[in-house]
């Protein structure tokens, strides 16, 4: 039987914890955004057009853990929830961010494997 030999095997670990978490922030940073922009999008489709100000005035803005559509017409509210004064509530907001739950998942994945 052959003697054994020593063999010097030399490891060196890499910290590079720093890169990947910046990474996953930029990823999620571009989900959130991608998702506002989609809901935003499916709110401006929905939502009643007279002058159009109501459409041209819903947003969206991200902050590090969520992404909000909104506007600031005074008269969103009834737009979007009616009143007792024969208004019937249209749910454009409601709906942009709740029917669409697959489309914002796909977004959000692909978001995050491209990263």
């Amino acid at each position: 039987m052959p003697e054994p030999k020593n063999i010097d095997i030399k490891v060196e670990i890499t910290d590079n914890s720093p890169e990947v978490l910046a990474a996953l922030k930029n990823a999620i940073e571009r989900a959130l955004w991608a998702v506002g922009a989609a809901a935003e999008g499916h709110a401006k489709e929905k939502a009643p057009v007279d002058t159009g100000r109501l459409r041209n005035s819903i947003t969206h803005k991200e902050d590090a853990s969520s992404s909000v559509i909104g506007t600031n017409v005074e008269y969103a509210a009834a737009q979007e929830f009616g009143t007792s004064r024969g208004i019937v509530g249209k749910h454009y907001l409601h709906d942009a961010a709740g029917n669409h739950a697959d489309e914002y998942k796909k977004l959000i994945k692909d978001s995050l494997l491209n990263a």
